[in-house]
Protein backbone atom coordinates (compact mmCIF):
# COMPACT_ATOMS: atom_id res chain seq x y z
CA UNK A 1 0.00 0.00 0.00
CA UNK A 2 1.55 3.29 -1.14
CA UNK A 3 0.80 6.22 1.17
CA UNK A 4 3.75 8.50 0.33
CA UNK A 5 5.32 9.73 -2.88
CA UNK A 6 8.22 11.94 -3.87
CA UNK A 7 8.11 14.82 -6.36
CA UNK A 8 11.00 15.44 -8.75
CA UNK A 9 11.64 18.84 -10.36
CA UNK A 10 14.60 20.51 -12.07
CA UNK A 11 15.15 24.28 -12.24
CA UNK A 12 17.66 26.25 -14.32
CA UNK A 13 18.59 29.92 -14.58
CA UNK A 14 16.14 30.96 -17.30
CA UNK A 15 13.00 29.91 -15.40
CA UNK A 16 10.40 32.53 -14.52
CA UNK A 17 10.26 33.20 -10.75
CA UNK A 18 6.46 33.64 -10.91
CA UNK A 19 5.94 30.42 -12.85
CA UNK A 20 8.23 28.52 -10.49
CA UNK A 21 6.28 29.73 -7.48
CA UNK A 22 2.96 28.73 -9.05
CA UNK A 23 4.33 25.31 -9.92
CA UNK A 24 5.67 24.63 -6.41
CA UNK A 25 2.41 25.83 -4.84
CA UNK A 26 0.41 23.44 -6.99
CA UNK A 27 2.38 20.54 -5.52
CA UNK A 28 2.28 21.77 -1.95
CA UNK A 29 -1.50 22.13 -2.24
CA UNK A 30 -2.15 18.54 -3.37
CA UNK A 31 -5.03 16.75 -1.65
CA UNK A 32 -2.48 14.16 -0.49
CA UNK A 33 0.70 15.98 0.53
CA UNK A 34 4.15 14.81 -0.43
CA UNK A 35 6.73 14.24 2.29
CA UNK A 36 9.62 14.55 -0.17
CA UNK A 37 9.85 17.30 -2.79
CA UNK A 38 13.26 17.08 -4.51
CA UNK A 39 14.19 20.17 -6.52
CA UNK A 40 17.44 20.02 -8.49
CA UNK A 41 19.13 23.36 -9.10
CA UNK A 42 20.70 22.71 -12.50
CA UNK A 43 23.65 25.10 -12.27
CA UNK A 44 23.76 28.60 -10.80
CA UNK A 45 20.40 30.38 -10.64
CA UNK A 46 19.34 34.02 -10.49
CA UNK A 47 18.92 35.79 -7.17
CA UNK A 48 15.13 35.83 -7.58
CA UNK A 49 14.94 32.09 -8.18
CA UNK A 50 17.25 31.36 -5.24
CA UNK A 51 15.16 33.53 -2.93
CA UNK A 52 11.98 31.67 -3.85
CA UNK A 53 13.59 28.26 -3.36
CA UNK A 54 15.17 29.26 -0.05
CA UNK A 55 11.80 30.50 1.19
CA UNK A 56 10.16 27.16 0.51
CA UNK A 57 13.14 25.27 1.95
CA UNK A 58 12.90 27.28 5.17
CA UNK A 59 9.13 26.92 5.51
CA UNK A 60 8.38 23.38 4.30
CA UNK A 61 10.10 20.31 5.72
CA UNK A 62 9.41 18.29 2.57
CA UNK A 63 11.60 20.49 0.35
CA UNK A 64 15.02 19.06 -0.53
CA UNK A 65 17.20 21.35 -2.67
CA UNK A 66 19.98 19.67 -4.65
CA UNK A 67 22.56 22.16 -5.96
CA UNK A 68 24.59 21.22 -9.06
CA UNK A 69 27.76 23.18 -9.73
CA UNK A 70 27.05 23.54 -13.43
CA UNK A 71 24.15 23.17 -15.84
CA UNK A 72 24.09 19.59 -17.13
CA UNK A 73 20.68 19.46 -18.82
CA UNK A 74 17.28 18.14 -17.83
CA UNK A 75 17.82 14.40 -18.16
CA UNK A 76 21.06 14.24 -16.20
CA UNK A 77 19.77 16.68 -13.58
CA UNK A 78 16.69 14.51 -13.04
CA UNK A 79 18.93 11.48 -12.60
CA UNK A 80 20.77 13.24 -9.77
CA UNK A 81 17.49 14.04 -8.05
CA UNK A 82 15.87 10.65 -8.67
CA UNK A 83 18.60 8.84 -6.75
CA UNK A 84 17.85 11.05 -3.73
CA UNK A 85 14.08 10.56 -3.72
CA UNK A 86 12.96 8.86 -0.49
CA UNK A 87 9.86 7.08 -1.79
CA UNK A 88 9.32 4.33 -4.34
CA UNK A 89 6.71 6.36 -6.22
CA UNK A 90 8.05 9.53 -7.84
CA UNK A 91 5.89 12.19 -9.48
CA UNK A 92 7.54 14.33 -12.16
CA UNK A 93 6.82 18.03 -12.21
CA UNK A 94 8.11 20.81 -14.45
CA UNK A 95 8.95 24.21 -12.99
CA UNK A 96 6.44 26.19 -15.05
CA UNK A 97 3.37 23.92 -15.12
CA UNK A 98 0.51 23.60 -12.65
CA UNK A 99 -0.74 20.30 -11.25
CA UNK A 100 -4.42 19.97 -10.46
CA UNK A 101 -5.01 19.55 -6.70
CA UNK A 102 -6.03 15.88 -6.90
CA UNK A 103 -3.52 14.76 -9.52
CA UNK A 104 -1.22 12.84 -7.16
CA UNK A 105 -4.08 11.39 -5.11
CA UNK A 106 -5.59 9.86 -8.25
CA UNK A 107 -2.23 8.46 -9.30
CA UNK A 108 -1.60 6.97 -5.86
CA UNK A 109 -5.04 5.35 -5.97
CA UNK A 110 -4.29 3.75 -9.32
CA UNK A 111 -0.90 2.41 -8.22
CA UNK A 112 -2.55 0.86 -5.17
CA UNK A 113 -5.23 -0.72 -7.36
CA UNK A 114 -2.83 -2.08 -10.02
CA UNK A 115 0.27 -3.67 -8.49
CA UNK A 116 1.98 -4.30 -11.85
CA UNK A 117 1.91 -0.63 -12.84
CA UNK A 118 5.32 0.95 -13.49
CA UNK A 119 4.43 4.30 -15.12
CA UNK A 120 1.21 6.29 -14.94
CA UNK A 121 0.55 9.58 -16.73
CA UNK A 122 -2.43 11.86 -17.26
CA UNK A 123 -3.85 14.09 -19.97
CA UNK A 124 -2.80 17.75 -20.14
CA UNK A 125 -4.56 21.01 -20.94
CA UNK A 126 -2.31 23.62 -22.55
CA UNK A 127 -2.75 27.30 -21.67
CA UNK A 128 -1.08 30.63 -22.45
CA UNK A 129 -1.99 33.04 -19.65
CA UNK A 130 -4.86 31.71 -17.52
CA UNK A 131 -4.55 28.03 -16.49
CA UNK A 132 -8.26 27.35 -16.72
CA UNK A 133 -8.50 28.89 -20.20
CA UNK A 134 -7.51 25.92 -22.33
CA UNK A 135 -5.90 26.58 -25.70
CA UNK A 136 -5.44 22.93 -26.66
CA UNK A 137 -5.24 19.43 -25.22
CA UNK A 138 -2.70 16.66 -25.57
CA UNK A 139 -4.65 13.46 -25.30
CA UNK A 140 -2.67 10.23 -25.01
CA UNK A 141 -4.02 6.65 -24.91
CA UNK A 142 -5.09 5.20 -21.58
CA UNK A 143 -4.98 1.42 -22.19
CA UNK A 144 -1.66 -0.44 -22.28
CA UNK A 145 -2.29 -1.98 -25.71
CA UNK A 146 -3.05 1.43 -27.21
CA UNK A 147 -0.03 2.99 -25.49
CA UNK A 148 2.20 0.38 -27.11
CA UNK A 149 0.77 1.11 -30.54
CA UNK A 150 0.93 4.88 -30.08
CA UNK A 151 4.53 4.77 -28.82
CA UNK A 152 5.84 3.49 -32.15
CA UNK A 153 5.20 6.94 -33.66
CA UNK A 154 4.64 9.43 -30.84
CA UNK A 155 5.51 9.85 -27.18
CA UNK A 156 2.76 7.98 -25.31
CA UNK A 157 3.01 10.01 -22.08
CA UNK A 158 2.94 13.65 -21.09
CA UNK A 159 6.26 13.76 -19.27
CA UNK A 160 5.42 16.39 -16.58
CA UNK A 161 2.43 14.28 -15.51
CA UNK A 162 4.01 10.89 -14.98
CA UNK A 163 4.39 9.06 -11.71
CA UNK A 164 6.69 6.05 -11.78
CA UNK A 165 8.45 3.49 -9.60
CA UNK A 166 11.91 4.69 -8.70
CA UNK A 167 13.63 1.31 -8.52
CA UNK A 168 12.34 0.22 -11.92
CA UNK A 169 13.38 3.45 -13.64
CA UNK A 170 16.84 3.31 -12.08
CA UNK A 171 17.15 -0.34 -13.11
CA UNK A 172 16.67 0.78 -16.73
CA UNK A 173 19.42 3.38 -16.38
CA UNK A 174 17.01 6.32 -15.89
CA UNK A 175 17.28 9.28 -18.29
CA UNK A 176 19.75 9.39 -21.17
CA UNK A 177 21.62 12.55 -22.14
CA UNK A 178 19.49 13.30 -25.20
CA UNK A 179 18.56 16.97 -25.53
CA UNK A 180 14.75 17.42 -25.40
CA UNK A 181 14.06 13.74 -26.01
CA UNK A 182 15.32 12.19 -22.77
CA UNK A 183 11.70 11.45 -21.83
CA UNK A 184 10.81 9.71 -25.12
CA UNK A 185 13.91 7.54 -24.87
CA UNK A 186 13.03 6.53 -21.31
CA UNK A 187 9.42 5.72 -22.17
CA UNK A 188 10.42 3.57 -25.13
CA UNK A 189 12.85 1.70 -22.88
CA UNK A 190 10.08 1.13 -20.33
CA UNK A 191 7.71 -0.26 -22.94
CA UNK A 192 10.28 -2.24 -24.93
CA UNK A 193 11.30 -4.00 -21.70
CA UNK A 194 7.70 -5.10 -21.14
CA UNK A 195 6.89 -2.87 -18.17
CA UNK A 196 3.20 -2.14 -17.66
CA UNK A 197 1.97 1.44 -18.05
CA UNK A 198 -1.25 3.43 -18.27
CA UNK A 199 -2.57 6.98 -18.56
CA UNK A 200 -5.51 8.33 -16.62
CA UNK A 201 -8.39 9.69 -18.67
CA UNK A 202 -8.53 12.87 -16.64
CA UNK A 203 -6.45 16.02 -17.06
CA UNK A 204 -3.91 16.11 -14.25
CA UNK A 205 -1.87 19.15 -15.23
CA UNK A 206 -2.13 22.56 -16.84
CA UNK A 207 0.77 22.82 -19.29
CA UNK A 208 2.14 26.32 -19.89
CA UNK A 209 2.55 26.97 -23.61
CA UNK A 210 2.96 29.78 -26.14
CA UNK A 211 3.99 30.30 -29.74
CA UNK A 212 7.68 30.02 -28.84
CA UNK A 213 6.99 26.63 -27.30
CA UNK A 214 5.33 25.46 -30.50
CA UNK A 215 8.28 26.64 -32.60
CA UNK A 216 10.67 24.91 -30.20
CA UNK A 217 8.93 21.60 -30.85
CA UNK A 218 9.56 22.10 -34.57
CA UNK A 219 13.15 23.30 -34.38
CA UNK A 220 16.05 21.37 -35.91
CA UNK A 221 17.54 19.94 -32.69
CA UNK A 222 14.19 18.69 -31.43
CA UNK A 223 13.25 17.07 -34.75
CA UNK A 224 16.64 15.44 -35.31
CA UNK A 225 16.72 13.93 -31.81
CA UNK A 226 13.13 12.74 -32.17
CA UNK A 227 13.96 10.89 -35.38
CA UNK A 228 17.23 9.54 -33.94
CA UNK A 229 15.39 8.14 -30.93
CA UNK A 230 12.75 6.40 -33.03
CA UNK A 231 15.51 5.10 -35.34
CA UNK A 232 17.38 3.65 -32.36
CA UNK A 233 14.32 1.65 -31.33
CA UNK A 234 13.70 0.67 -34.93
CA UNK A 235 17.13 -0.98 -35.00
CA UNK A 236 16.23 -2.74 -31.76
CA UNK A 237 13.08 -4.11 -33.39
CA UNK A 238 10.59 -2.22 -31.25
CA UNK A 239 9.50 0.28 -33.93
CA UNK A 240 9.02 -0.50 -37.62
CA UNK A 241 10.57 1.33 -40.57
CA UNK A 242 7.06 2.38 -41.56
CA UNK A 243 6.71 4.09 -38.18
CA UNK A 244 10.13 5.69 -38.62
CA UNK A 245 9.09 7.08 -42.01
CA UNK A 246 5.86 8.42 -40.50
CA UNK A 247 7.78 10.13 -37.69
CA UNK A 248 10.31 11.61 -40.12
CA UNK A 249 7.50 13.27 -42.06
CA UNK A 250 5.50 14.53 -39.10
CA UNK A 251 7.93 15.96 -36.54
Amino acid sequence: MYTNYSVLMSVYSKESPLFLKQSIESILNQTIKTNDFVIVLDGLLTRELNEILCYYKDNYDCINLVQLEENIGLGLALNKGLKLCKNELVARMDSDDISLPNRCEKQLDRFNAEKNLSVLGTQIAEFYEVPTKTESMRIVPTAYSEILKFSKRRSPFNHPTVMYKKTEILHLGAYSDIKRKEDLDLFLRVLSEGMYAENLREVGLYFRSNRDNYLRRKDKVNCINYIKTIYRYTKKGYCSYTCLLYTSRCV
